[in-house]
């Protein structure tokens, strides 16, 4: 399996625009961070992990050329923005795109692209075959995977996926134990920590943290990572040895 940050910066990116903070002034490239989006290749498959406003780019930079599922985490616009140019891969591949989100998820996709879904449709709008989901397991073009339930703010709620020993969690704020059991025994975890202070809707560092220790995989990686976080070369350093700092384009392979 090899999994490549597409992008691993929160709503805004980073650099955030107009700001002159010492992060977003940083000439270090691990400091650029697009929208949070991730790319899994397993048993020949290509499976993306959230579609951001950043998507086009995030291709292109990869050279990614086809793509076999996309799923959502959920329905927030730096998480889906991005669906509409998916309109590549129809006309490349011949085929709608699969997306891969729960209900509520696709009534957000529904309405920011209702052009895509209308009966009189317009030549050329993104093609998107929706497929439900819940916290059923299901499995995509034989690939199984398990979906991890977590808190985002108040009654709203995302989804994590494990994909054999791969877990993903971003946007998470809170994490039930029995959800996040499902992830234990994963030699790679990527969770979410927003800054080192309290946020209401996201992990924080320390939080995250502690998770990875408490599930200790073999490498554990942190997203969704905004500009107060700091810069990576001295965040990254603080970290225990099996947890590091995302950035965009890394590649990992186990």
């Amino acid at each position: 399996m090899i999994i490549t940050f597409l992008g691993t910066g929160t709503s805004q990116g980073v650099p955030v625009v107009a700001c002159t903070c010492p992060v977003c002034r940083s000439t270090d490239p691990r400091d650029k961070r697009l929208r949070s989006s991730l790319l899994v290749e397993t048993d020949g498959k290509r499976i993306v992990i959230d579609c951001g406003m950043d998507f086009r780019q995030q291709m292109l930079r990869e050279d990614i050329r086809s793509m076999d599922a996309i799923l959502i985490t959920h329905g927030h616009k730096d998480h889906l923005g991005g669906l509409d140019d998916v309109r590549a891969f129809n006309y490349i591949l011949k085929r709608p795109a699969d997306v891969y989100a729960n209900r509520e998820t696709q009534r957000s996709i529904k309405k920011e692209f209702a052009y895509a879904f209308s009966e009189d449709r317009y030549p050329g709008v993104p093609e998107i075959n929706l497929h439900t989901i819940n916290l059923k397991p299901f499995t995509v073009d034989g690939i199984n995977v398990i979906p991890i339930k977590a808190r985002h703010y108040n009654e709203h709620f995302v989804y994590g996926f494990r994909i054999g020993d791969f877990t993903y969690i971003t946007d998470a704020v809170e994490i039930a134990p029995r959800e996040l059991n499902k992830a234990r025994g994963s030699r790679v975890v990527v969770i979410n920590a927003l800054r080192k202070q309290v946020h209401y809707s996201h992990f924080n560092l320390d939080q995250a943290v502690a998770i990875l220790k408490d599930l200790h995989p073999e490498k554990g990686f942190i997203t969704h990572i905004s500009h107060q976080m700091g810069m990576y070369n001295e965040v990254n350093p603080e970290l225990p040895d099996f947890i590091n700092l995302a950035w965009d384009g890394l590649k990992v392979e186990f």
